[in-house]
């Protein structure tokens, strides 16, 4: 079969796309025809030796795919051959074929794309998790989403109006807002023309955001850690921007706010039984169009190196998807 490999912690450009032997499914795994793959910023970090986890060489990179099941292993009773998934995995995605634990990969509709099954699970499930188990969000409450034109803030932004709160949408251009916009954001601001503390300022009428979703890192955290309001949550969820910012501690002291790390695939380990309800509900919002999959553009699985570094450079709106 045809995938992605990653021979050595490099620069994108030395990803190939190469014939690899099919794997064999053991007990209690399925084998699946993948279909289609998500495109993460995780792993543009991971196949550089940047991100936090860093799998043994050489790996096939990925982590979220849809796909049809072409066979299993012994053991496995509660699914078919033929039946269409979307999954999980922590790297293997970017593959004509993978193998899986049968209780990782889920069921989808006929009338669900695989392109939206392989963009459902990471930016969305970040996002759901962020809001309902880290922030608690509450209706009425006030959202800021930083980066709000991106996967995950796209995402955030459509769980956030599904869970009841105020949404303001932060992005670096005003295309990026119109996409926002789109997406059911109440208000929006152009954080590269205007001052964000200043218009978030304005906009809660002095009193400050009670739960700030944070993909971006950089000086628009910093702008966030002083405009936040009594009992907020300012949830860390990564930094594209490619700076780490680092919190006046004093200002969560004064303010009487939270910071909250969110790592998603830290919380699909250890609470799995939560995770299943999460995905159960992400469904039915999927179902009743409160939650939809933007896609920007759709790649061959060879072109893997270009889609992960338009999702570095901050040129999507939405999802990236491979097609093997």
């Amino acid at each position: 079969m045809k995938a992605i490999l990653c021979e050595a912690f490099a620069p994108l450009d030395q990803l190939k796309y190469t014939e690899v032997a099919d794997p064999s499914p053991g007990p209690n795994e399925v084998f699946i025809s993948v279909k289609a793959v998500g495109v993460n910023y995780p792993e543009a970090l991971t196949v550089q030796g940047l991100y936090q986890a860093k799998p043994p060489l050489p790996f096939i990179p990925g982590t979220e795919f849809s796909g049809e099941i072409i066979g299993m292993g012994d053991g496995v009773n509660n699914i078919d051959v033929g039946t269409r998934v979307l999954g999980i995995t922590t790297i293997g995605a970017y593959a004509e074929k993978i193998i899986c634990d049968a209780t990782t990969v889920i069921p989808i509709p006929d009338t669900m794309p695989y392109a939206d099954a392989a963009s459902l699970l990471c930016a969305h499930g970040t996002a759901h998790h962020a809001l309902k188990q880290r922030a608690e969000l509450q209706p009425g409450e006030t959202l800021l989403v930083l980066g709000a034109a991106g996967g995950t803030g796209i995402a955030a932004t459509q769980i956030g109006k599904a869970m009841g709160a105020r949404v303001i949408a932060a992005c670096s251009t005003d295309e990026k807002l119109i996409t926002a916009e789109e997406n059911g954001a109440d208000e929006l601001i152009n954080y590269r023309d205007q001052d964000l503390k200043s218009e978030l300022k304005k906009l809660t009428q002095g009193r400050g955001v009670d739960v700030v979703y944070d993909p971006v890192g950089g000086e628009a955290f910093d702008a966030c850690s002083r405009c936040m309001a009594r009992n907020g949550r300012l949830l860390v969820i990564g930094f594209a921007s490619g700076t780490i910012p680092q919190l006046p501690v004093n200002l969560a002291l004064m303010k009487e706010y939270s910071v909250v790390g969110v790592f998603w695939g830290n919380f699909v380990q250890h609470e799995p039984a939560v995770f299943d309800d999460n995905l159960k509900e992400l469904l039915h919002w999927y179902d009743e169009k409160k939650v939809r999959l933007v896609i920007d553009r759709e790649f061959p699985l060879a072109e893997a190196a270009t889609a992960l570094k338009r999702v570095i450079e901050r040129k999507v709106k939405g999802k990236l998807v491979l097609i093997p």
